[in-house]
């Protein structure tokens, strides 16, 4: 919905998709729509200082507080398969940096407040540090250079490191700080260094169309587009009196069954257990998600309600989920620190239907989703929970649905396979990713769930019972909807 606004200057809310199911009626609706007062993304003159924007300014403190942390390192692994041409592959992580402003970028500190320092290509040169080394030893290797923090005041946010382990074998490791991108800035990162590749090892530069804005115009529209707090009408104020509201009373932390007490600060290393949901269960939760004018993360949200209700003994639950925050379509290319983060709240009454909690599921999400540009740094500071160092503000337990392609493809000779689960961190007691994978012609497969987990605090035999259980409330709930929610059965760790 925040595309079609984008596109056509309207502010329709996100309901209006799901109140109107044909496209006739939701093309009645775009046709009787007010014009949006939205600003138009577009290049901004620049001031002296460009200022942060919200996100960025989050990970800007995060990084003073502590600069050795790694815990914000976006990791991009490729394993390389061919007859690759190293000159040519450093010259396009060269080409990366210079395409996007945000890669070579400084955040200096001026009075107390950080900015923006774009720098100059000659002033921002990456070195594709190469290495040669053995498979016995590769993991390691990678892992150390994912792990090395970065100085963001005064250091690009982005290394390339190139590890070669036989004439034709090859993984090529990068790794951008948060304060420069996030998970969905991967995919046109990865896109930019492979067509620039392509070119140099023909011995010519990339032909890429320009791209029409850039992150420091984003972070200066973004700015214009919340407005002022002081101003009634503003979008800012307008969202923050729905989260004000709709998080009213929040309980500080989630009771987990933990395997060891909290630590006074938490490390931010964790592991990883993974399991499949069919294609057939797959297909039943989406058509479950449709005939309850729901999505399929609404249901997957209360699924995930139904457990944590079960293991805490806690009916008021509240899990995180980032969205990617690129309605307008000038941030499709681009790299940055885009994605907000959004708490939602579900009351899990025992007693009641799964299809009576996935619509009250539906109902919170919906809002939450319509009320999703407000910067989730401003929203813990106007909140003011109860801060700690050893778990995450609002919520402690996040969710996340997202469609991948197959993730290995051949390119100009070279085979490339994305390499996962390297360096497993995570900022929150338990993380659930489902990644919808998508076949060469495009059709469902199943779902593949990652949880990562907090090793202060879990066991991998918790994390086991916790991802079983999951599945199998899942399963259980799209077969049919109807079942009471304490009848669910859930083995309890």
């Amino acid at each position: 919905m925040s595309r079609i606004n984008a596109d056509r200057g309207t502010d329709i809310p996100l309901r209006a998709i799901f109140d109107s199911p044909t496209v006739a009626e939701l093309a009645g609706v775009l046709d009787a729509s007010a014009s949006s007062s939205r600003p138009a993304l577009t290049a901004r003159v620049r001031p002296s200082a460009i200022p942060l924007s919200p996100a960025q300014s989050r990970m800007w403190f995060l990084n003073r507080f502590d600069p050795d942390s790694s815990a914000y390192n976006m990791p991009v692994v490729l394993r390389l398969s061919g007859a690759l041409d190293v000159s040519a592959l450093a010259a396009a992580v060269g080409d990366l940096v210079l395409r996007h402003e945000v890669l070579r970028t400084v955040y200096p500190e001026v009075a107390g407040i950080g900015f923006q320092r774009i720098l100059s290509p000659d002033d921002a040169l990456v070195e594709l540090v190469t290495e040669r080394v053995s498979e016995s030893v590769l993991l390691e290797r990678v892992s150390d250079v994912l792990g090395a923090s970065f100085d963001v005041t005064s250091e690009i946010p982005v290394r390339a490191h190139l590890f070669q382990l036989d004439e034709f074998e090859f993984v090529l490791a990068m790794s951008v700080h948060h304060i420069a991108g996030d998970g969905f800035s991967m995919g046109p990162l990865t896109r930019d260094v492979m067509v620039a590749y392509e070119a140099r090892s023909r011995g010519m530069e990339p032909s890429w169309s320009p791209l029409e804005v850039q992150y420091a115009d984003y972070a200066l529209w973004q700015l214009e587009m919340l407005g002022s707090e002081e101003s009634s009408t503003s979008l800012v104020t307008r969202q923050l009196d729905f989260w004000r509201s709709a998080l009213d009373a929040l309980p500080s932390v989630i009771d987990l069954p933990l395997d060891r007490p909290r630590p006074a600060e938490a490390s931010g290393r964790g592991a990883m257990f993974s399991a499949h949901l069919s294609p057939e269960v797959n297909a039943q939760l989406e058509k479950v998600a449709r005939e309850h004018g729901a999505t399929p993360f609404m249901v997957l949200h209360a699924g995930l309600a139904v457990v944590l209700s079960r293991f805490t003994g806690e009916y008021d639950v509240v899990v995180g989920t980032p969205v990617a925050g690129r309605g307008e379509r000038a941030l499709d290319d681009l790299v940055g620190m885009f994605v907000n983060t959004l708490a939602l709240r579900s009351v899990v009454s025992p007693g009641a239907r799964f299809a009576e909690l996935l619509e009250s599921v539906r109902e919170f999400d919906l809002q939450a989703f319509a009320n999703a540009d407000l910067p989730f740094e401003r929203l813990v500071e106007v909140l003011d929970p109860v801060r700690s160092q050893s778990y995450s503000p609002l919520f402690q337990v996040s969710l996340t649905l997202q469609n991948i392609a197959l993730t290995e493809l051949e390119f100009d000779g070279i085979h490339i396979a994305e390499v996962d689960n390297i360096v497993a961190t995570t900022q929150f007691d338990l993380d659930f990713v489902f990644n919808e994978t998508l076949t060469t012609d495009g059709s469902r497969g199943g779902l593949d769930l990652h949880l990562t987990y907090a090793t202060d605090l879990f066991e991998e035999a918790t994390a086991a019972r916790l991802v079983d259980a999951y599945v199998a409330v899942v399963t259980a709930a799209v077969a049919d909807t109807s079942t009471i929610v304490e009848m669910f059965a859930v083995e309890s760790v």
